[in-house]
């Protein structure tokens, strides 16, 4: 339990950095930014208890809130996809499933880890670009704003899931 506290920590520390240090900075064509920390919140196991989600997703959120001068839509947005992950992971899990499920690319098909994380991601940017522009004045930049970020995001998940499990298939020559 403790070496789980331990990962979750340093993860945290990494998502953070990377995402203020280097993440923030990338804008391709004016509408996507990588938003790399939401992967935090698709590691969570399906067993994990709620209180300590949501509560690692605001302290993710504030975070990275004092990193992009974001008042509290990263929270905001973070929270409330913590609240909703527990549920939309029942959707992809099978029922004879460990308690402990983790999810990932190999314990889950391509498919439905592909779905689990998209759905995430793009509530999550949806939510964010609406709470940043605090009106739909603009829709259609919102609108692209939330595809463009939502398949960037997917991308680098895309490549650190293939990195994180060391049961890839190795070249046979």
């Amino acid at each position: 339990m403790a070496i789980d506290v331990v990962k979750r920590i340093v993860l945290f520390v990494l998502f953070s950095l990377a995402q203020g240090l280097v993440l923030n900075r990338i804008h391709l064509f004016g509408y996507a930014t990588p938003m790399l920390y939401v992967y935090f919140v698709l590691l969570f196991p399906r067993n994990y208890p709620k209180w300590a989600l949501l509560l690692w997703c605001f302290s993710m959120g504030l975070l990275i809130d004092t990193f992009s001068n974001t008042p509290g839509v990263a929270s905001a947005s973070l929270t409330f996809l913590g609240a909703v992950q527990p549920y939309f992971l029942m959707l992809f899990v099978p029922r004879e499933a460990p308690e402990n499920f983790s999810p990932s690319v190999f314990s889950l098909s391509f498919g439905k880890y592909f779905l689990y994380s998209f759905s995430l991601v793009l509530c999550y940017c949806l939510l964010f670009f609406a709470l940043e522009a605090f009106s739909f004045f603009n829709w259609l930049h919102w609108l692209i704003s939330s595809v463009a970020s939502t398949a960037l995001t997917l991308v680098l998940i895309w490549v650190l899931e293939n990195f994180r499990d060391g049961r890839q298939t190795e070249i046979q020559i």
